[in-house]
């Protein structure tokens, strides 16, 4: 459905409430008493078979009794009599309807049927459901307080332009009211509860449309239509609307961590931080964080750039904030040389490089803060961003009347900059920045994080994001049930353009004779769909020379095997030329049960699961994508020339990511995972036969189609 047929969730004419109560504080009372206390303009229908008047209303017994159909319809009833209050809302028909009623699918297997359902009566009636199990939604803008929150009756946020929907209850209201705190407008407040029809991503969706809301903050527990969730992000970051969440769980799935190195690595999390970077959703660190990156873009913007000023009283603090801007990622960028040289024209022993010390010498000169400020905002450095921390001067009650005269005239000058202030503010000095679209922030530090998460937003809005994959084409490759064996696996890589060492699968000790005969060194290597790992039963000798010892290793190999393993079926050996030089990565694919395949790349070989320096990206995968995989992870300078190693060809594992992710999409109904590991990469051309990258080892694992 489209967010529009939200409209009568979140922007209703008329609200009927179901159990509606005049009793104090009773769940059926509170929406009510809400709704008048915060000015709905609607019409509020008490619903209550055994009231003529609630709360001063007209009363109706039942929802068909109305006479004219309600747009939104709040349910306040127990679990048990959902069902009959349900069918007479379709009847009436209503359009949409908030279910508070517990007992669902958070109880277990009779709750989930009985979500079902609820869910299947609403959906063919056109009804649309936010619940069950849900504190509800309350519209700031309309005064729509369609909840049963205590909060909503002793705090309220300022009306803005900031949207807030959480899956859990007891966190939206925590954060309803950590709004308010902080002074963070909001337009819609959204508790999705148990989701079983509105998620989510159709809330998300919904404020991308409403010209009420330019930032989205998201409190995430999961979602289980990663298409969905995709779909609404790829929404907000075409309509340039920052979206910031909160994502708990960062556990990995268990479940098929012993079958190979890439489930192990690419569990739930990694899939929804490759999801989030993808389409340019800041993921916050923690609480503190979600609300300044939230605030913070609402209040000023994103900033033009990455580059920021460091503009300072202290020396010590300049340094500190540096640190924190280079660990951040932002550009510090070194003050020209005849800017450096006006400030020490107004202080001569100050600091002018970046961060800019004036030192506490504006003590007996304030207007040093005007006049060195100019000196770096009219700077050919281009600063996107200006970090001004004031020391202690914020504390001061003299300090609004003297500063607020140079930011007005600051922001009247020089509008496309982001402005940032530090100190330890009194409420006018915060109150009277913020009203100017100045951020402000006791700890230097958040500046600097906040500076830098809204110059990450800013790039994310630049890059594009990958299409949803109901947008692709339909799969075109079926795989079997299992695992291929090693030169199976070989070859559908190869076919798919990832590059693969030359093997060649021998029978019997006499074939492997024959096929190393002369030369060497080879790697013999069981063949079996049903060992994964092979070195781990003995089914692999490296260095081998010559026919009779290819044929000692087959013996060997496939002998260690049928001991360790004496169920598993046995194809014979695989002999490959041995490989030297190059550096060791893996390339992986995990096939999310949410959001499809997930590409993984790291360094470390055979110790992937010990060093974890590996990172992810959902396909369908671009190139740029690809090629930030392939920067993004620490060893990234082993492949770049470290302290005098020849450059690999970064190219060549650029294309294979990218041949690995349209492989994973053609079989993404039957696959299970990919891991190619090793694949060694070369400097170009440096390989065997030529190659720029060789992938030596690597297995295919197929699912049932659903």
């Amino acid at each position: 459905m489209s967010a529009r047929s939200l409209d009568p969730l979140f922007a209703p004419r008329s609200v009927a409430v179901v159990g509606a109560s005049s009793t104090e504080g009773k769940v059926g009372a509170l929406p009510i008493t809400y709704l008048r206390k915060h000015g709905f303009q609607g019409r509020i229908v008490p619903i209550n078979p055994k009231a003529d008047q609630v709360q001063g209303l007209p009363a109706f017994p039942s929802l068909r009794a109305v006479g004219e159909p309600v747009d939104l319809v709040v349910f306040a009833i127990p679990e048990a009599a959902l069902d009959a209050a349900l069918d007479d809302a379709i009847a009436a028909g209503a359009r949409a309807a908030i279910v508070f009623s517990a007992g669902f699918a958070e109880v277990g297997a009779a709750g989930e049927a009985g979500q079902r359902r609820l869910t299947e009566r609403a959906r063919g009636a056109g009804l649309r459901v936010i619940g069950p199990n849900c504190l509800g939604v309350m519209n700031l803008r309309n005064g729509l307080f369609g909840t049963f929150t205590p909060v909503a009756s002793f705090v309220k946020p300022p009306v803005g332009h900031v949207g807030l929907v959480s899956q859990s209850g007891a966190f939206g209201a925590y954060a309803y009211v950590l709004a308010a705190r902080r002074g963070l407008g909001l337009s819609l407040w959204a508790s999705t509860g148990n989701e079983a029809d509105v998620e989510i991503a159709d809330v998300i969706e919904w404020m991308v449309d409403d010209p009420a809301t330019s930032v989205i903050m998201a409190y995430v527990e999961g979602c289980r239509d990663g298409d969905r969730m995709r779909q609404a992000l790829a929404a907000a970051h075409a309509a340039r609307k920052p979206v910031v969440v909160v994502k708990v769980g960062r556990t990995a799935l268990g479940a098929q961590a012993a079958r190979s190195h890439t489930a192990s690595l690419a569990g739930d999390d990694a899939a929804y931080d490759a999801m989030f970077r993808q389409y340019g959703v800041y993921r916050a660190r923690d609480v503190e964080d979600f609300f300044n990156v939230a605030h913070g873009a609402s209040i000023a913007g994103l900033p033009r750039n990455d580059r920021v000023a460091l503009f300072t009283l202290s020396g010590g603090v300049g340094a500190f904030m540096a640190d924190e801007a280079a660990q951040a990622g932002l550009d510090a960028a070194e003050m020209p040389a005849d800017d450096q040289r006006a400030i020490t024209g107004l202080v001569p022993f100050a600091a002018p490089r970046n961060p800019i010390d004036i030192t506490g010498q504006v003590t007996n000169d304030r207007t040093l803060v005007d006049r060195a400020a100019r000196i770096i905002l009219e700077s050919s450095a281009d600063y996107g961003a200006w970090i001004g921390f004031m020391a202690a001067g914020g504390a001061s009650p003299a300090f609004w009347g003297w500063f607020e005269p140079y930011v007005t005239a600051w922001r009247r000058d020089f509008p496309d900059r982001l402005m940032v202030i530090s100190t330890l503010f009194r409420p006018e000095a915060r109150e009277g920045l913020t009203a100017l679209g100045c951020l402000t922030y006791d700890e230097p530090a958040d500046a600097v994080r906040t500076v830098a998460a809204l110059s990450q937003l800013r790039a994310a809005q630049a890059r594009p994001v990958p299409p949803p994959l109901s947008a692709l084409p339909a799969p075109t490759l079926r795989l079997a049930p299992g695992a291929l064996d090693e030169p199976a696996s070989l070859a559908l890589l190869a076919a798919h353009g990832v590059p693969t060492v030359p093997h060649r699968v021998v029978r019997s000790a006499a074939e492997a004779a024959a096929a190393a005969e002369p030369g060497g060194p080879f790697a013999v290597k069981v063949v079996s769909a049903d060992i994964l790992h092979k070195t781990d039963v003995g089914g692999v000798r490296l260095g081998v020379h010559g026919g009779e010892a290819a044929a000692a290793a087959f013996e060997a190999v496939t002998g260690a095997a049928r001991r360790a393993q004496p169920q598993a079926r046995i194809d014979g050996a695989m002999l490959a030329p041995m490989v030297g030089g190059g550096v060791e990565c893996i390339l992986g694919v995990r096939n999310d049960p949410t959001f499809g395949p997930v590409l993984m790349f790291g360094l470390g070989g055979a110790f992937v699961e010990v060093l974890r320096d590996v990172s992810f990206a959902l396909a369908p995968l671009s190139r740029v994508e690809a090629e930030r995989m392939v920067r993004s992870v620490r060893a990234f300078p082993l492949l770049d020339g470290a302290r005098g190693r020849p450059r690999c060809d970064l190219s060549a594992v650029v294309d294979a990511l990218l041949a690995l992710s349209a492989l994973a999409l053609a079989a993404r109904d039957t696959l299970d995972g990919i891991d190619v590991n090793p694949f060694v990469v070369f400097p170009p051309g440096g390989g065997p036969g030529g190659a720029s990258a060789v992938a030596l080892d690597a297995v295919v694992l197929g699912r049932a189609s659903d």
